[in-house]
């Protein structure tokens, strides 16, 4: 519950949940679109049909039977949060990024490209872990830092890249 002035209102979340090599991960909708992924979340009773089927997906991802996600996703944020993650959907399974190559295609630097990438709130279905630094990993705001970054690269066949 939220206590907004003297009011007291109850906030529903709506939430599906999938277990992944990753862990339990829920995705939150809201208004028909998916907001936000969460690590490691409890299990829901709620469902929509947009839950399951991103749950759905987000297994067949997991399995190796998806290359690219098909669910409406909103990202709240400035114009260049969106751009940004704009970007990031557009790197194809397998391959990868740097912010350099972001900021490039943005007209901007590369350390708002890192921002933004790290304020990702979608992470897997927005692929940030795709984006890399120009001598490294980068960094990775998901649940495990740089080890599930990893993790996700091997599964997705681009570790030869960086390993």
């Amino acid at each position: 519950m939220r206590r907004i002035g003297d009011a007291l209102t109850l906030v529903l979340m709506l939430i599906g949940t999938v277990e992944t090599p990753l862990g339990r991960m829920g995705l939150v909708e809201e208004d028909g679109a998916i907001v936000r992924l969460l690590w490691h979340t409890d299990p829901c009773a709620a469902q929509t049909d947009l839950l399951v089927e991103g749950c759905r997906q987000m297994d067949a991802y997991f399995k190796g039977e998806l290359t690219e996600f098909d669910l409406p996703l909103r990202v709240a944020g400035s114009d260049f949060q969106r751009a940004v993650c704009d970007q990031m959907l557009a790197i194809p399974l397998g391959e990868t990024r740097t912010y350099g190559d972001i900021a490039k295609a943005l007209n901007c630097p590369a350390q708002p490209v890192g921002n933004a990438c790290g304020a990702n709130p979608i992470p897997v279905i927005i692929p940030c872990h795709r984006v890399l630094g120009a001598n490294g990993l980068g960094g990775f705001s998901g649940l495990g830092g740089v080890e599930t970054k990893v993790e996700l690269l091997k599964h997705e066949g681009a570790a030869g890249l960086l390993i």
